[in-house]
């Protein structure tokens, strides 16, 4: 039974006792002010912290950082745990040591272990997104850096990660975005959305909101002939657009450099500070036309004072084609060498066979014309040419061995030595056969032995004969035969004026109509072809390799008679024969 109970029963038998009745009072009076004590000190105690909330950005102080973790009061109840790698910076350092005063974020109030729980870097971006919205609202500028290409456009961290649309990256299109990763940017902010953690940012509305203004302040100065230092806003083949404040020109390729420039990327490069002049600017259309090259002396001035022919020249070797290789000898100024320049006995069928480019070479200065801006430079003249030398290493009458390189109808070229092909003409084949083509001779890859009858160094021909090694059949016949001799031959052609008659092989006569047999009558050709018969030497030209045959002088007891009568007649014998061998040799060619 309770102490209350027992009260209770025994009030029943007895009287009341007022004194412990009044003992009962005072206690709870004690009680109550006691408890109202309690109350009023822990809200004391309790008012001796911040009034803070979750969610809530404040200041603390860091009081201890260890191997893992960093210690910050807030004023609050308990201290915070914030993880080290929220102070370490980009080089793996903390930035923190105790007594310093950091921005934090109040996640909660209480964890398991009693602490508030903080985060510094939720911090950050709390103040990150204030200034983004402020920024949007006040359209200031944000600087961030490219982080990467996304669909659509480019990640930027401008603090923490915003979105910049390929469309409004620049005021004309960017193919590559790919090249302005790691790049800083100004921008502007033209959508922003918390709850959603949105940023949109245009780099393009800042551009034109600059370019209008340096644009009229460009277009009030600007004229024909003025110097202006402009930046390369972007390189195409055929130039580089330069930004002059606002407005853009164009500096073609062909104004860029008094020499060579293949592509203008070998001169220019995206983002350099160029001097430039103004050649020509259309106001209406606004369209400017630069150049580059003009704020220098033109290299082709007074080009023939500094290279005269037969200079000896250095340079180096920029470009080869089919055709040759272009040397620059100075900044500006090529010359070509052409291939057929280039060796006085190999046979270049490209110059890369000899030359590459970036090599540097010497040679000699055949032409210069400084209004087609050309000049000829010559790479074998810097050497002896043994074609000048051909002539005393190969004498006429000399016997040379080489290998037919080549057959043409007209003749064969033999490689007397490397480089160097002497002709052997078909008429300097044969003695005696009518030869169609060489080939009937001489095959290609031959070694033939042959006699040098003609050397020209300046035109660079060397002429040789095959059949000028073999004995002259001519020379023979008539050696053993003479003007009166009587011959056999057989008939192989028949012509209007007479019959030629084969003697011997590759030799052949004439027998004038008037020196028939008389019984067939002068203008009566009885003879045949491949017929045999006998004649009469009547005349010898060794010279002109001629022979004059006749049946009718067979007939004749006296034959000076007769030869005096036939001069007498239609004219000299001699004379009727040589034509008539002219009009044979003609159609024989």
């Amino acid at each position: 039974m309770t102490k209350v109970e027992d009260a209770e029963q025994s009030a029943g038998s007895e009287k009341p006792r007022p004194a412990p009745m009044m003992l009962m009072a005072r206690d709870d009076d004690e009680d109550r002010a006691g408890q109202q004590e309690f109350a009023d000190l822990l809200k004391l105690y309790e008012g001796s912290f911040r009034n803070i909330a979750e969610g809530e950005v404040i200041k603390g102080t860091v009081l201890k950082v260890s191997s893992s973790e960093v210690v910050v009061d807030v004023g609050y109840k308990s201290e915070g745990m914030i993880a080290l790698q929220e102070f370490i910076d980009e080089e793996g350092e903390c930035i923190v040591q105790p007594g310093d005063t950091v921005d934090v974020l109040l996640e909660r109030t209480e964890d398991r272990d009693g602490h508030i729980v903080l985060s510094r870097e939720k911090a950050e971006k709390m103040k990150i997104w204030d200034e983004v919205e402020k920024a949007y609202d006040d359209r200031k500028v944000v600087i961030g850096r490219v982080i990467e290409r996304i669909k659509g456009g480019l990640a930027v961290d401008i603090g923490v990660r915003a979105f910049l649309p390929g469309s409004q990256v620049d005021v004309r299109p960017v193919r590559n975005l790919d090249a302005l990763r790691g790049e800083e940017l100004r921008m502007r902010v033209i959508k922003v959305n918390k709850k959603r953690g949105n940023i949109v940012l245009s780099r393009k509305v800042l551009l034109e909101e600059e370019n209008t203004e340096k644009k009229k302040h460009t277009l009030e100065t600007l004229e024909e002939g003025k110097v202006l230092r402009g930046v390369v806003k972007n390189i195409t083949d055929y130039g580089a657009f330069i930004d002059l404040g606002g407005i853009d020109g164009l500096l073609h390729v062909t104004d860029m450099s008094w020499g060579r420039a293949a592509h203008p990327s070998e001169l220019f490069k995206v983002n350099d500070e160029v001097d430039i002049v103004v050649l020509k600017f259309d106001r209406e259309t606004e369209r400017v036309s630069l150049g580059y090259k003009q704020l220098h002396a033109d290299p082709w001035t007074a080009v023939e004072e500094r290279y005269a022919v037969g200079m000896r020249v250095s340079g180096k070797v920029v470009s080869l084609t089919d055709y040759g290789a272009f040397i620059e000898i100075e900044a500006g100024v090529e010359g070509l060498i052409h291939v057929s320049e280039m060796s006085w006995s190999k046979r270049v069928k490209h110059p890369s066979k000899l030359l590459n480019v970036g090599d540097e070479v010497e040679s000699m200065v055949l032409g210069v014309d400084p209004q087609a801006r050309r000049i000829s430079l010559g790479l074998k003249q810097i050497e002896s040419n043994p074609w000048h030398q051909l002539a005393d290493t190969y004498a006429i009458g000399t016997t040379l061995t080489g290998k037919v390189r080549n057959l043409t109808e007209f003749g064969a070229f033999v490689e007397v030595e490397e480089g160097i092909d002497g002709l052997i003409h078909i008429s300097d084949m044969s003695w005696s056969k009518r030869l169609k083509h060489p080939s009937e001779v001489l095959k290609k890859g031959d070694e033939v032995e042959a006699m040098v009858l003609n050397v020209d160094p300046d035109n660079q021909r060397l002429s040789l004969g095959l059949k000028q090694l073999a004995t002259d059949i001519w020379d023979e016949f008539f050696e053993n035969n003479k003007v009166g001799s009587v011959v056999e031959g057989k008939v192989v052609r028949i012509t209007s004026f007479g019959a030629f008659v084969e003697l011997a092989e590759g030799i052949e006569g004439l027998i004038h109509v008037s020196e028939f047999d008389e019984e067939h009558g002068k203008d009566k050709v009885e003879l045949k072809v491949d017929e045999v018969t006998s004649m009469k030497i009547i005349k010898l030209s060794p010279s002109e390799r001629k022979i004059g045959l006749s049946i009718r002088a067979l007939k004749s007891d006296d034959y000076e008679t007769d030869w005096e009568e036939f001069g007498g007649g239609s004219g000299s014998p001699e004379v009727t024969l040589g034509d008539h061998f002219d009009h044979l040799k003609n159609q024989t060619k």
